[in-house]
């Protein structure tokens, strides 16, 4: 396994790096990476949802400077990331969910594509910022049920407003970099992950969250799809790809472009031996499975990432298997994921 902290430490300490989204699940871990390896780390994004979200329980607001505001308010955004004038930018600022993209779909495309622009818009007048990544999702792609995993030049697209919004988030990123970032001295990406898991991620209609909802309320945890595979990884496995094709990305505008992160093809598991896994290490009362699969829900959905191992030259993330992300889920990450 890499040693994230040597690998890291010399490259982002005393740089100032500013992370949209840093309130979220993934953005708040990463915010607290880059503060224990040195760098100068700054948050633009709405408020934590919740008291368990991992943001205030790791009192991330405490080690970071972050600045309250919403990424559509491109005004608001451009006028701290002027102030901030980072060296790296990170964009996780989103709506993250598939449910909540068919509640609301014009504020899930407003927000994860007009987002997009306006991130773009600030870093390509910056004369400051070397590196920008886009941090995307693995249902960007269109997704043909195929047995083999996708990769980087496939096609995007979504059936639903939460994958077609990334999938125009891919498109927005790809234009910006062959129409503005050809020729600029900043360098830009985009990262695919799979399906991430951890402490602190309070979100509904997510199996982890929701099966210790469960666990906690005593009610009884209702599971959709539990057919569906996916490309489970922790979430300081997808952190560590994205630190790493920053670093390499800062001196390399070969490597500008699409990445997915993700496990090996191996360790793609269905729901259902997940959800029986932390059940087995913590056991629930009631577990209800629906198998009847809804018409934009994947049932297969697997990620290539012959591309990160061979061009980043280093293993982004360990080789987790399922028993082992369900004994960092239910140990490691247990005072976390109990806190009230």
């Amino acid at each position: 396994m890499v040693d994230f902290i040597a690998l890291f430490s010399s490259f982002y300490s005393g740089k100032r790096v500013l992370i949209t989204g840093d309130t979220g699940f993934k953005g708040s871990w990463l915010a607290i990476w880059l503060k224990h390896m040195g760098a100068k780390v700054y948050g633009y994004a709405l408020p934590p949802k919740t008291l368990r979200d991992n943001y205030v329980v790791c009192r991330v607001n405490d080690l970071i400077h972050h600045e309250d505001g919403d990424i559509r308010d491109k005004d608001h955004f451009g006028k701290f990331y002027n102030k901030v004038n980072p060296h790296i930018s990170f964009h996780l600022a989103a709506q993250p969910l598939v449910l909540d993209s068919f509640k609301d779909p014009h504020y899930t495309y407003e927000t994860n594509l007009m987002g997009t622009v306006n991130f773009f818009e600030v870093v390509r007048q910056s004369n400051n910022t070397k590196v920008a990544v886009n941090i995307t999702s693995d249902k960007c792609y269109k997704n043909n049920e195929w047995v083999w995993g996708y990769r980087e030049s496939d096609i995007l697209g979504g059936k639903d407003p939460y994958s077609s919004s990334k999938g125009c988030s891919e498109l927005i990123t790809y234009s910006y970099l062959k129409s503005f970032f050809a020729d600029h001295d900043c360098n830009i990406a985009t990262a695919r992950a799979g399906n991430v898991i951890g402490a602190g991620d309070w979100a509904k209609n997510r199996i982890v969250p929701d099966f210790f909802r469960a666990y906690m309320d005593n009610i009884k945890l209702t599971v959709r799809n539990p057919k569906a595979t996916r490309p489970w990884q922790h979430v300081l496995e997808s952190l560590g790809g994205y630190l790493l094709l920053s670093a390499k990305l800062y001196n390399d505008p070969s490597l500008a472009g699409g990445w997915n992160f993700g496990p090996y093809e191996e360790m793609n598991f269905k729901v259902s031996e997940l959800v029986e896994l932390l059940n087995e290490k913590q056991p629930l009362v009631n577990i209800e499975y629906q198998y009847e699969k809804t018409s934009w829900e994947a049932g297969l959905l697997k990620l290539d990432i012959s591309k990160a191992l061979f061009k980043l030259k280093e293993k982004i993330h360990c080789k987790t298997g399922l028993i082992q992300l369900a004994d960092i889920l239910i140990a490691t990450d247990k005072d976390v994921w109990w806190y009230k």
